[in-house]
């Protein structure tokens, strides 16, 4: 196998009715969710060959987890369903282009309930690269299983890409979210963030983050980016990329200067799920041996495939899809 995506999955309500405030929504669009999942759906239809590492309740949106991602040829048999725990769900509102409101229902949640066992029985030597994601290190026992499998990755020469993923309802200390994520950050070859992101791994006080209208996968945080990401550097990651949207990317590296790369700006629909397509895009270019500067602009053209469509997982681009957008902006 190529990958192996390791983290948060969930059942995704995506309002239907699109530009209508929250508290006028009238139905709801049922997609399936959660940055891994996401991220392996992705760059299994780009052409990877990838496996899941979650968990979700032994509960019917737990079978439609299952259900999607079998017919999506994704490899499930690691994922346990837990008798008494619940498969995450998320309600989200649609009000392009710039407010998204989120809700995440995560009490008991499943997928925080994976273990060092589950780890151990997927077998992280197997794979190429194993991705993680922060919003695993907010609470035991994933946050041990993620570090386990980082330390089974370094071990036997898997590669390891850390999307960095902060939602910051998903910790009762926020700044705790930085002291995690810089403490997994010494074994990680490639990390992925925002610019939001990273201000957030090197968070020093709590009001330093606000969120409006309840934009959680879009907080608005102060502080000095650049300091941010010599900090990060700092802790020994070999590879920072900085996902700016529309902007593109930037790549950094401990001893180079930084190195821009373009976007593909296109007409917003929906947000959520860019950063995870812009993952699975760059990772598949990775792999294939591509540079880094290559590999982004991958990544950068599955998020601007995904932005224009309502869904996450449901709307990743093919290899053709992502293809035909590049060839149809100048290439690459």
């Amino acid at each position: 196998m190529d990958i192996i995506t390791m983290g948060r999955s969930s059942i995704d309500l995506y309002s239907q009715d699109i530009g209508e405030d929250f508290v006028n929504i009238k139905g709801f669009n049922a997609f399936v969710g959660g940055s891994p999942l996401n991220i392996a759906v992705g760059a299994q239809r780009l052409g990877l060959k990838t496996t899941l590492l979650t968990a979700v309740g032994k509960d019917k949106p737990g079978d439609f987890l299952l259900n999607f991602l079998k017919k999506e040829k994704v490899n499930t048999e690691f994922i346990p369903q837990i008798e008494g725990a619940r498969t995450s769900a998320v309600l989200l509102g649609i009000e392009p282009p710039d407010r998204f409101p989120l809700v995440y229902y995560r009490d008991n949640a499943a997928d925080s309930q994976m273990t060092i066992d589950h780890v151990k029985a997927a077998g992280i030597k197997n794979f190429k690269l194993l991705e993680i994601s922060g919003t695993a290190l907010n609470i035991e026992p994933s946050r041990s299983a993620v570090f386990y499998a980082v330390e089974q990755a370094a071990e036997n020469g898997v590669q390891v890409l850390l999307d960095i993923d902060f939602r910051a309802d998903q910790w009762k200390d926020i700044r705790s979210f930085g002291l995690m994520v810089r403490a997994i950050l010494p074994k990680v070859d490639i990390a992925l963030g925002t610019e939001e992101e990273i201000l957030a791994a090197t968070l020093k006080d709590a009001s330093q983050v606000s969120i409006a209208h309840q934009q959680i996968s879009a907080p608005e945080i102060k502080g000095n980016l650049d300091d941010a990401i010599k900090k990060i550097l700092a802790t020994g990651v070999k590879v920072l990329i900085v996902k700016k949207g529309s902007k593109g990317a930037t790549i950094y590296t401990k001893n180079t200067e930084p190195k821009d790369v373009p976007g593909f700006p296109v007409e917003i629909l929906n947000v959520l799920g860019a950063g995870d397509a812009f993952a699975s895009g760059f990772i598949f270019g990775h792999l294939q041996g591509w540079d880094l500067y290559k590999s982004c602009r991958m990544g950068n053209a599955s998020g601007a495939w995904v932005v224009q469509k309502p869904g996450c997982a449901n709307d990743m681009p093919t290899y053709a899809e992502a293809m035909n957008l590049i060839e149809s902006r100048g290439g690459f």
